[in-house]
């Protein structure tokens, strides 16, 4: 605010009318607020508590934001892609992954196992790529190794074993854990060199960047997004509500 030393030009009211003046600015500033928080595309919302980091990678460029209502269902496909659990579990989780992200690794080291575990036959979890590429350089390499082994039929092995070393992301790698499964590592090799697998994986990061996919790892539990490592708990709130009929079909 500029001031000035001329006392002749300054202007006097009164106290009431400053702290009115107050009041209107608050609810204004207040109802711009609301609008940026709330009004946002539900998938492009995530929030950061306590200025610490949030549970997920960002894509580079893209803003971070706020897990969704949990009201609102989208059409993600799940058929065709590497899954595990029964094909008619009423629980279709599709997670959208990066196998370079320590937010993903988080997920898989502290929920993956014991969601599966707290739900026996009612979830079918699926796997569909998104690695983010100008953060991560072995995302794709390491997207296109698993979807070869998934080629003989071992992707859930390879899933775990990539998270499990994944401070040792590489070619190198790739190879020595398709041995250790007893994979036909000429076989391997040969679908990995080739980029057998790299439009596959494209296209299921287009997809999730078009749906407003924003980070990894970002989970749609029957369509109800999750955004985020969340822990067990936050999966059981969705799932237990959506087996008993209280969220909206």
């Amino acid at each position: 605010m500029e001031s000035t030393s001329n006392s002749e030009d300054m202007i006097t009211f009164k106290l009431s009318h400053f702290y009115s003046v107050l009041v209107v600015l608050a609810f204004a500033v207040g109802i711009l607020t609301g609008y940026v928080v709330w009004g946002r595309s539900p998938v492009q919302a995530q929030t950061v508590i306590d200025n610490q980091p949030a549970a997920q990678a960002p894509i580079a460029g893209v803003p971070v934001a706020t897990q969704p209502p949990q009201s609102i269902r989208y059409d993600v496909p799940s058929d065709g892609f590497p899954g595990i659990g029964p094909e008619d579990a009423p629980i279709v989780i599709v997670e959208f992954s990066d196998f370079q992200c320590p937010f993903c690794k988080r997920f898989y080291d502290e929920t993956y196992q014991q969601l599966l575990a707290a739900y026996p036959d009612k979830i079918r979890f699926v796997y569909r790529h998104l690695p983010l590429t100008s953060i991560h350089p072995e995302a794709f390499p390491s997207a296109e190794a698993s979807m070869c082994a998934n080629e003989q039929n071992a992707f859930w092995e390879y899933h775990d074993k990539i998270f499990e070393n994944q401070d040792r992301l590489g070619g190198e790698l790739y190879t020595q854990i398709a041995d250790d499964l007893n994979l036909d590592t000429v076989s391997f090799e040969n679908c990995l060199n080739t980029g057998k697998y790299k439009d596959l994986i494209q296209q299921d990061s287009d997809f999730a960047l078009d749906l407003g996919v924003q980070s990894t790892p970002t989970f749609f539990i029957n369509g109800l997004a999750l955004v985020g490592a969340q822990p067990l708990s936050a999966f059981t709130q969705v799932i237990d509500k959506e087996l008993a009929g209280e969220i909206p079909k």
